[in-house]
């Protein structure tokens, strides 16, 4: 029974990656595959082949890095620290993202509200006493309206 659990550590390849560029890596086939998931007749459209793509921007091959892949993985604690270190870059860069998209969501309020009163401005320049006091009610538009 313990030989079919005996595995062999594989020799440290000659072209090792380094940890935190099998983070980088790593990183990137996460973001690479939700992207795929999403936008994949995107990537197509651009040309982009991902694993290729993800080798290239990190100046290595398949080879290197299923070698590297292997010769981490064998040390369970040393791969678990990897995955956890790719797990806080992908966590990090999401909440980079959502800091992003609240920003835009609220300068997009902004901007909406700053429309929507210059159009009760307009509204209010062609409007009789009655009804520009009803919309001087919403305080949006000053007491005065001079042409």
């Amino acid at each position: 029974m313990s030989s079919c659990f005996n595995v062999e550590k594989p020799e440290k390849p000659k072209n090792l990656i380094t940890e935190d560029n099998m983070v980088n890596i790593l990183v990137d086939m996460a973001i690479m595959s939700s992207a795929k998931g999403v936008n994949k007749s995107k990537i197509e459209k651009n040309g982009i082949v991902p694993d290729q793509y993800i080798y290239d921007k990190n100046n290595t091959d398949s080879l290197t890095f299923a070698e590297s892949n292997a010769y981490y993985a064998y040390d369970i604690k040393k791969y678990d620290i990897i995955y956890n270190r790719v797990k806080d870059s992908l966590t990090t860069i999401r909440e980079g993202y959502k800091e992003i998209l609240e920003k835009e969501k609220a300068e997009k309020k902004i901007k909406d509200s700053i429309k929507n009163a210059k159009a009760k401005i307009e509204k209010g320049k062609n409007l009789n006493n009655k009804q520009l006091k009803s919309l001087n009610d919403t305080k949006l538009i000053p007491k005065k309206i001079t042409d």
